[in-house]
């Protein structure tokens, strides 16, 4: 506990009862929250929080929306599950509204963003063996390094952080690794192996820190598995939905993925939602008993999807992150040429991050320090390996909102 921490006798009981009766397996900012609405936040003593991660972009429309919560209500208040043995009728609605409102010829809904993520993956894996005619159990999926597609095995066996990977192999076969933002040596790679079936990849890589690729990019992904007839797979669980400033961090260069997987903000803050896109061709390679979910397009989920989409378009939220996206690193560039404490401001739309530098009486733990101070004045973020502080705010909020956020992070970096 550091003599920034200042913990009410509330906060340390629910605190302690996390840590006694709970895996610890996350490392949360010590704060206990108890409310939202929009962009703020309450503690269990009614302190009041800008909330700058937006439970990793999963609250872009803002807490606790009132026409999100309307359907949630509505809906359950009818029914809530029958699984995948019935029909219901939210399921067919739903599916018809995804498929239109991000055009493509079918969907499959799922619950959390790594079953969406794994959903992609054995797609990628059917449709290489169906079409694409790779021989059984040869078909390769390329990730590129710094990926994050969350916790499972399968998620894993992609990654290069030790932190996710140490003490849980054997990892999963059937992994290719590419530096990011490199097409020369994901061009060599499609090149040199013709059971390569897919390339995963995020937009903006988000837990690696915010890192934006350079202009052409993605173009030049598109092009690429065009090229060698590798299916694209856009990882928009996080950049998706207007968190960048476009309907999708795709549109930024116009390219159309050939699987896009979606999550977080699609569930509007509320309840898991999920869902994977794709053409007739990928998406029927799977058959009755192949692959489902309980849970995985349930009525409620369906409700409440089609109302988060709704929010986004009808208060042109992506539109606001565009704007609150360049006002927020205009005014962290502007303190960043002040002090040597930030190293860089990266983003796009209201997905963000700084860069900070080490301070000799905090080591390693200056960016943790600073995200303490931070909420001591009012704010809430995280920060993510080590130096990194990313800031992602609900898309809901207004240029006042930002300007006033702005004024807290300037005011506790200049005191830091």
């Amino acid at each position: 506990m550091t003599t920034t921490t200042l913990i009410t006798s509330l906060a340390e009981q629910a605190i302690q009862l996390e840590d006694q009766y709970g895996a610890h397996n996350y490392h949360p900012l010590p704060v206990v929250l108890t409310r939202g609405e929009g962009v703020f936040v309450w503690d269990v003593d009614g302190r009041r929080y800008y909330d700058f991660l937006s439970a990793y972009s999963a609250v872009s429309q803002g807490h606790c929306h009132p026409r999100i919560i309307k359907a949630l209500i509505e809906q359950a208040g009818r029914l809530t599950l029958t699984s995948r043995a019935f029909h219901n009728d939210q399921l067919g609605k739903a599916e018809k509204y995804l498929c239109e409102y991000f055009g493509f010829d079918k969907v499959l809904m799922m619950n959390s963003g790594v079953e969406a993520g794994e959903t992609a993956l054995k797609l990628t894996r059917k449709w290489a063996y169906k079409v694409k005619g790779i021989a059984q159990d040869q078909a390769k999926t390329v990730y590129a390094t710094g990926n994050f597609w969350g916790r499972t095995l399968a998620a894993i066996s992609s990654s290069t952080d030790p932190s996710s990977t140490n003490d849980y192999g054997p990892l999963l076969p059937g992994y290719v690794l590419v530096p990011y933002d490199d097409l020369a040596a994901l061009e060599a790679t499609f090149a040199a192996d013709p059971n390569i079936a897919g390339f995963m990849v995020e937009p903006i890589q988000g837990e690696a820190g915010v890192l934006v690729p350079s202009d052409g990019y993605l173009r030049g992904v598109r092009a690429l598995c065009t090229q060698y007839n590798v299916l694209f797979i856009a990882d928009e669980v996080q950049t998706g939905i207007g968190r960048t400033g476009r309907r999708l961090a795709c549109d930024h260069e116009d390219v159309k993925p050939d699987i896009l997987v979606l999550g977080k903000a699609l569930s509007g803050g509320v309840m898991p939602v999920s869902a994977v896109l794709a053409s007739d061709e990928i998406m029927l390679t799977i058959r009755p008993g192949e692959h489902g979910s309980t849970f995985g397009g349930n009525p409620l989920g369906c409700a409440v999807a089609v109302a988060a989409l709704d929010v986004v378009r009808d208060e042109r939220l992506a539109e606001n992150a565009e704007a609150m996206g360049q006002l927020f690193r205009s005014r962290l560039n502007a303190l960043a040429a002040e002090t040597d404490l930030i190293r860089q401001v990266r983003g796009k739309g209201l997905l963000n991050a700084i860069v900070i530098s080490e301070r000799p009486e905090f080591g390693e733990e200056t960016a943790w320090e600073l995200c303490l101070r931070f909420r001591d004045n009012g704010l809430l973020c995280k920060p993510t390996h080590g130096d990194k502080i990313r800031f992602a705010p609900p898309l809901v909020i207004t240029e006042a909102q930002m300007n006033e956020a702005c004024d807290i992070i300037e005011q506790t970096i200049r005191a830091f």
